[in-house]
């Protein structure tokens, strides 16, 4: 079992970058100068473009609880689609919505703002990715959903959310593993980089028996890295000590795997000659590593 994320994704300038690109500047929050209302919990749905699958019972009971006896402090944000009806799509605070439903209450107080379809999607995919508890798979279809919704490259992710480009193409590579293996991964099972060691086998009919075996074994991101290795070069597991790389070599293949986002393998010898190989997926992916060396075949 993995630990679940619990660093900061560092979005903050990046996602009011997008806000302000679409015109959605206004900050959520920001709801002193708004009327706030009490509106039944049996209007109101939550918001058909929620990335976001999990929520976690633990923290949703103890949200429950808090409501129970104090009540929610601050009011959800939502939009009515029709205004002769008298239903209502959650803009932002379902966590708030489900532990007030899990409190039994009647009601909730909300904000409601007007907002078209283009907004409520780009509001629930930017809301969610401030946050520090998504699954691997939901950041990586967040950053799937701007580049296809908002019709973005991945360099314009990236630029816009202050990360690297390999660090949204390795979340975005994810989306290609077996339905199995993403299930496992969901599952915290598999960590992200064991998920992403996965990718580089190069039998695809393979890969969800490895992933069991990983599961299964406890194996560690290391052990799987050599695991793949074996097999994609189709050699038996080596009987003789293989020669040990320098702290030098090594952090210069982790440093180098981090920039390419992809495996990279550095073999030298003695005489401080050697080679260095960098793995790639497709030709989309060959493209993206030499973008990322400056050379360009245009």
């Amino acid at each position: 079992m993995v630990s679940k994320k619990t660093t900061s994704k560092g979005l903050g300038r990046g996602i009011e970058a997008l806000f302000e690109d679409n015109g959605l500047t206004e900050n959520l929050n920001d709801v002193t100068a708004e009327n706030v209302q009490e509106l039944t919990l049996t209007d109101i749905r939550p918001n058909p473009y929620q990335p976001r699958t999990n929520f976690d019972q633990k923290t949703l009971k103890e949200l429950a609880s808090s409501i129970e006896k104090s009540g929610v402090f601050q009011p959800i944000i939502v939009r009515q689609p029709d205004a002769n009806l008298a239903r209502y799509e959650i803009i932002a605070g379902e966590r708030r919505f489900r532990a007030s439903k899990l409190a039994n209450k009647a009601t909730i107080p909300a904000i409601i703002r007007t907002m078209n379809e283009q907004e409520m999607m780009e509001v629930a995919v930017l809301e969610n990715l401030q946050r520090e508890d998504l699954t691997p798979l939901e950041e990586a279809e967040a950053y799937q959903t701007l580049m296809t919704k908002l019709n973005l490259t991945q360099a314009e992710v990236s630029a816009r959310l202050g990360k690297s480009r390999p660090y949204i193409a390795n979340y975005l590579r994810l989306l290609g593993l077996p339905e199995a293996i993403k299930t496992m991964l969901a599952n915290e099972e598999l960590s992200m980089g064991q998920a992403r060691t996965l990718l580089g086998l190069k039998d695809k009919r393979k890969v969800v028996a490895l992933a069991r075996r990983v599961v299964s074994n406890g194996m560690t991101v290391r052990e799987l890295e050599k695991v793949v290795a074996e097999m994609n070069s189709n050699k038996p597991a080596k009987t003789t000590r293989a020669q040990k790389k320098s702290p030098y070599v090594q952090a210069s293949e982790n440093q180098l795997q981090e920039k390419f986002g992809t495996k990279v393998q550095i073999s030298n010898s003695t005489a401080g000659q050697g080679h260095i190989e960098i793995d790639y997926m497709s030709n989309d992916d060959l493209t993206r590593i030499l973008e990322i060396l400056g050379i360009s075949l245009d």
